[in-house]
């Protein structure tokens, strides 16, 4: 396990060299995106529509910000992630369509995911739930905003980061998955202490 910093572009070569367990930290422009935004995405796939943004070479973070207007422009109050697994029925587009090499989020995800990060080079990284306004403090700016008619926190935000982060990596792009894994022990675990339960 490692301690790397990632930065805008982010290379398939870089990703491909992550493993389940390493610890990111980011910077550069990093867009948000929760369940009204994936969807919308994808009808300008389905569609062939371009999109009004190019998340290439970004990570796509679940989340839904609370931000404040001012008379200079947007500030983040909060940044939490929102549960990944929302997400599960869009992700393989975006990794596919858009170049997306880094998912944050919390909670993981499904199979279809990992599979897909394992074909086209693309790691999940958990950011800490609960930690929404330490999160906050990593924004440096609010480069823009796109969508805002689908509500506040269902934007696309694209953010300015320094040092985002501790992102732990818990899908990597060799199917490797930390979530799997700690369910699978957490299940042969329990097989045990019911066959003994003076374990």
């Amino acid at each position: 396990m490692k301690t790397i910093e990632l930065k805008t572009p982010i290379l398939e070569e870089v990703i491909r060299k992550l493993r389940v367990g390493d610890t990111i930290y980011y910077t550069g422009t990093l867009f948000t995106a929760r369940d009204a935004a994936h969807k919308r995405i994808l009808q300008h796939l389905q569609n062939g529509k371009k999109l009004p943004f190019s998340i290439n070479g970004a990570p796509l973070y679940h989340c839904g910000p609370l931000v404040r207007q001012t008379s200079t422009g947007w500030t983040v109050i909060a940044a939490g992630p929102t549960t990944s697994m929302r997400m599960e029925a869009y992700e393989e587009d975006m990794i596919k369509n858009l170049g997306v090499r880094l998912i944050i989020g919390k909670g993981g995800m499904g199979e279809k995911t990992v599979r897909i990060m394992k074909e086209f080079g693309a790691v999940y990284g958990t950011f800490t739930g609960g930690a929404a306004v330490l999160a906050s403090k990593y924004v440096k700016k609010v480069r823009d905003v796109q969508w805002l008619d689908l509500g506040v926190p269902e934007a696309i935000w694209v953010l300015e980061v320094e040092k985002f982060g501790p992102l732990i990596i818990c899908i990597d792009s060799y199917g490797n998955n930390l979530y799997a894994k700690v369910q699978a022990e957490a299940e042969n675990n329990k097989a045990k202490i019911l066959e003994n339960p003076s374990l």
